[in-house]
Parts: C-alpha cells; structure tokens; sequence
C-alpha cells in the first residue's frame, strides 16, 4: 500500500462523514419516515441504518451500532420491520438524503464538476474497502450505487463511514471501552456529542453516565472534573491511531494525491453545507 501523510485517511474521514451524518438529523428524513409509518425518531434512526442488513433483531443492530442501549433498541426493533420493510425504508431513505443535500448545497453545487470529481474519486476509495468482520460496511456495500454524483457521493462517504466505523469498534472493544465509557471519553475530547445529547439519543441515563465517569476514574482516564488525564488522552489517541490503521487501505488505494484532492474536495462541500445548518445547535463539543 502507498504510504500516505500521517493521518491523511483521518482528515480526509473528517470531512466526509459530517454529510452522510447530516440526514440523521434532516426534517426531510422524519418527513418521509412518516409517510411509511416510523414517526418516532428514536426508530427512523434504527429503521435507516440498520436496513441494509435486512430484516435483523435487536441484538445486531446493539452489536453493530454499539453505543446505544439495549432497552432502547428493543422497544423499536424488530417491530419497525412490520410497519416498512427494509426496502421501503431504504427508498424513503434516499428521497430524503437527496432532499436534504439539494437543500444543504443547492443546485449550483449538486450539478458542479466539483461534486462529480469528489463522488468519482470516494468511489475509487471504496474499491478497497474490505467486507471481513465489517458488518456495517458490508451490508451497505451490497446496495447498488446511485446515478446522480450527487447520491454517489453520499453513498460512497457511507460506505467509507461505515468500514472506518466497523474498525473504531475493534479499537474500542481492545481499549476496554464499553458503550457508555466510549461516549463519556469521546464527549471529554469537544470533538463527540454532547453529554445531554448522547444520554438522551442513546437511550442511557444520568445514572448510567456517571457510573461510566466513575469508572474512567478508577482507570485513571478522566479527572474530578470531567476532564480526559493524560493517560485519558493517550488512550483516545491510541483509539484513534488503531482505527486508522484498520481504515488504512482505501486511502492508499486512492493514492496520496487523490486523499489530498477528496480532502480539499470535501471541504468544501462540507463548508456549504455547515453553513446552511447542517447540524442542530447545541448536539455536539462538551457542553
């Protein structure tokens, strides 16, 4: 594999995953979510990603989401599978990301030769993304590609997501992370959801958040305040540097020229849509 500039495949994730992100949190995806029969959001969240995989219980979509509570995804799955099919979920799926990046970006960026070259070259990136021990990545990779780039474009920064996800799992899991202690640790970096958005979108509470932080604390990892210690902060980044080796392949796949290019790409596109509220204020840093 090419080597690439120290943590080049990382900036580049950084600047495509916030648009794939960006339909969790669309009216346009709880409007047509509702024109199938999932009105709660807590379910839609469930129902959107997990449809790839098919029809799947309640125990694969807390293993492969891994951050959520049990309880909560047993109150919505596998129930939601009787009200839309996957494949219906799917397809309203797609009506609203395309609503949503038409709204984001406008017409003038959605038809641009930029957004084409960013789709062609994620795309590229994903031909060596792997399926082994990827469940997430796996499924969405079996999904045909979209024609319009700019579909194309917000399926291949999924797939890219979803490989890179699969892997941060792993790194977890041999941090000795459990699900609530990776949220509380992300939070303590600014860069993770807010501790008030996580307890309430996860399905955990207050209780569960702060016997996680006590835990850290036993381990040395977080301080009275909140904070990450330095051993705290070493282990994020070694949770980070785990998963970048793990999603280390498309990016040298793509060549450190073309990560350079789709960074820059992205950016930009990420620029316009942050600019037109891509995100609610206030669900993510450490407030």
């Amino acid at each position: 594999m090419e080597s690439l500039p120290e943590r080049a495949g990382r900036r580049c994730h950084h600047m495509l995953n916030p648009l794939h992100s960006a339909h969790y949190f669309s009216p346009d995806l709880g409007r047509e979510l509702a024109g199938i029969g999932i009105e709660d959001p807590s379910a839609a969240y469930f129902a959107v990603r997990a449809a790839a995989m098919g029809p799947v219980g309640a125990g694969v979509v807390t293993a492969t989401f891994y951050n959520f509570n049990h309880e909560l995804v047993a109150r919505h799955v596998p129930a939601i599978w009787s009200v839309a099919d996957p494949e219906t979920v799917l397809a309203a799926r797609t009506r609203a990301v395309d609503a949503t990046l038409r709204r984001l970006l406008g017409d003038e960026l959605i038809a641009s030769a930029e957004l084409a070259e960013a789709a062609k070259l994620a795309l590229r990136a994903t031909e060596a993304c792997a399926r082994a021990a990827r469940p997430l990545y796996a499924a969405h990779a079996d999904l045909p590609v979209p024609d319009a780039p700019h579909l194309a474009y917000w399926h291949a920064a999924t797939l890219l997501r979803e490989h890179r996800g699969d892997g941060h799992l792993a790194a977890l899991l041999d941090a000795e992370l459990d699900p609530v202690e990776a949220l509380v640790t992300h939070t303590a970096t600014g860069r993770g959801m807010t501790p008030r958005f996580a307890v309430g979108s996860r399905g955990w509470s207050r209780t569960d958040w702060d016997a996680a932080a006590g835990r850290l604390r036993e381990r040395g990892l977080l301080d009275p305040d909140g904070e990450l210690t330095r051993e705290g902060v070493a282990l994020r980044e070694d949770v980070e540097a785990r998963t970048d080796r793990l999603d280390h392949a498309p990016y040298a796949h793509l060549g450190a020229a073309g990560v350079e290019r789709l960074t820059e790409l992205a950016g930009g596109i990420l620029k316009t849509a942050m600019a037109a509220g891509m995100f609610p204020p206030g669900a993510f840093g450490k407030t």
